[in-house]
């Protein structure tokens, strides 16, 4: 590969790793993005050159010679870019941000995380616990590690936390040492088509792991499992299993004391720093993860530590308010499966309390596709607001709005734009309250924040 990146979709949070690994070696690095954010800005400061519409006359000069320059493109990026197709027909090395992905994990111990859910808390903590326990790890993360401040954690030894994603089945560029997989539940089908296609992509994603090594399966999901070269274990949140939660305590703000069981032994009283019964489980696979490095852990005290002082990941179950007055929280989810076992999780750490229900559907392939499910988890809520779907990468689909979920909510129902989302919150009832999405509802949580902590007062 050349000395010099260019990025198609540089603002994702995966693309922005890689730009900021390529940063750090001493690269030249450019991009465009549809839009300004976070992520873009932070990659100005640190010396990208990022432009925000699709001509090619923004693209820096240097980054015009295909023998010097590697275009890194992501999926969501449509084929009819013109950036894009400059490139192609210029016949410049391109490579996706998965090849990319494999090419930077040859000769490590690749531990990596897959599933239609659950995937980036269960790395972050992974390569939290990494840096912790046993001292070493890298990792490209699909969120903003609060412990690192990043999305990259650039760390000595071989140890290599990626998070595997299956659009466009992108994880097929992987072959780890080690392997967890949360779930496998039916999303992307504008992509696979069937649920089946989804699960038979996670199975083939198993025959990848290398000949002695591990993967880390949730209890009760359904795949086929092929390889017959590795050990497979199963974990869950409290069903006794290779790997589990026992003992489990609520504490005071939704945090849990739990013992977690291994092949091995059984490491007690963990506390998560971060609160949610869906975090427990996500804790049990990454200690699961990491006791397949070497198949023990025998420093149950730096796991306790570890556990304990793990931050999370902005955007996943982060608390804005939280008092006996008023909660509010904001999590990334968006499959139904996520939204069912936030709201549960929500629930049980706030007992007899009303729970609000604010959601973002993101793509309108997902919602055709799961409209039904996604109206089923939201009636766990006590009320539901809803906000137009987010397109992302999609051009609409006729028919296919927000009203086709609400209709079918049981609970008290409104659909909101965006920009009235905090006006209608401060003019509602509330109590506990939790926005969901994938799209740009993240701009909002600040102005919802504020009206509910004015509520406190």
């Amino acid at each position: 590969m050349s000395r010099r990146a260019y990025f198609l979709g540089i603002g994702g949070i995966g693309m922005s790793a890689l730009a900021r690994y390529f940063l750090g070696e001493g690269w030249e690095v450019a991009g465009y993005d549809r839009t300004p954010s976070d992520l873009t800005r932070r990659l100005e400061q640190e010396g990208a050159a990022i432009h925000y519409e699709d001509d090619v006359r923004l693209i820096p000069p240097q980054f015009l010679d295909k023998q010097q320059t590697t275009v890194i493109y992501t999926p969501a990026i449509p084929h009819d870019h013109s950036e894009r197709q400059m490139f192609l027909n210029k016949g410049f090395e391109m490579r996706k941000r998965s090849q990319v992905l494999g090419l930077l994990s040859q000769g490590k111990y690749v531990m990596a995380v897959a599933g239609t859910h659950g995937k980036t808390s269960t790395s972050t903590l992974t390569a939290w616990l990494n840096s912790e326990v046993a001292g070493e790890g890298s990792a490209f993360l699909g969120g903003i590690s609060k412990n690192f401040g990043s999305n990259l954690v650039s760390g000595c030894g071989r140890r290599f936390v990626v998070e595997a994603d299956e659009f466009d089945r992108s994880f097929l560029q992987l072959y780890p040492d080690a392997a967890v997989i949360t779930s496998a539940d039916a999303d992307h089908l504008d992509i696979y088509g069937t649920h089946e296609a989804v699960k038979e992509a996670f199975s083939q994603f198993v025959e990848q792991i290398k000949p002695g090594g591990a993967l880390v399966i949730k209890q009760g999901v359904d795949i086929a499992l092929r390889n017959n070269d590795i050990d497979i274990y199963r974990y869950s949140y409290n069903e006794p299993c290779d790997f589990y939660a026992t003992n489990i305590e609520l504490l005071d703000g939704g945090y849990y004391r739990y013992d977690i069981v291994t092949p091995t032994g059984r490491i007690e009283r963990c506390t998560l720093g971060i609160p949610g019964w869906v975090n427990i489980e996500n804790s049990v696979a990454a200690v699961a993860l990491l006791w397949c490095a070497t198949h023990s852990l025998d420093n149950h005290e730096a796991v306790r530590s570890a556990l304990q002082q793990f931050e999370g990941v902005k955007r996943r179950f982060e608390f804005y308010v939280n008092t006996p007055q008023q909660v509010y929280m904001d999590d990334y989810a968006h499959h139904p499966r996520e939204l069912s076992a936030t709201i549960t999780s929500v629930k049980q750490m706030f007992p007899a309390r009303r729970v609000t229900a604010i959601f973002q559907p993101h793509l309108f392939t997902r919602t055709r596709d799961l409209y039904r499910e996604f109206a089923e988890a939201l009636n766990e809520a006590d009320e539901v607001i809803l906000l137009p779907i987010y397109p992302a990468r999609e051009e609409p689909i006729e028919g296919i709005t927000t009203e086709i979920i609400a209709e079918l909510v049981t609970k008290p129902c409104r659909i909101v734009e965006r920009e009235a989302l905090a006006a209608t919150v401060a003019d509602v009832a509330t109590d506990v309250v939790v926005s969901f999405g994938a799209g740009n509802i993240d701009a909002c949580c600040m102005a919802v924040a504020e009206v509910i902590a004015a509520k406190c007062r």
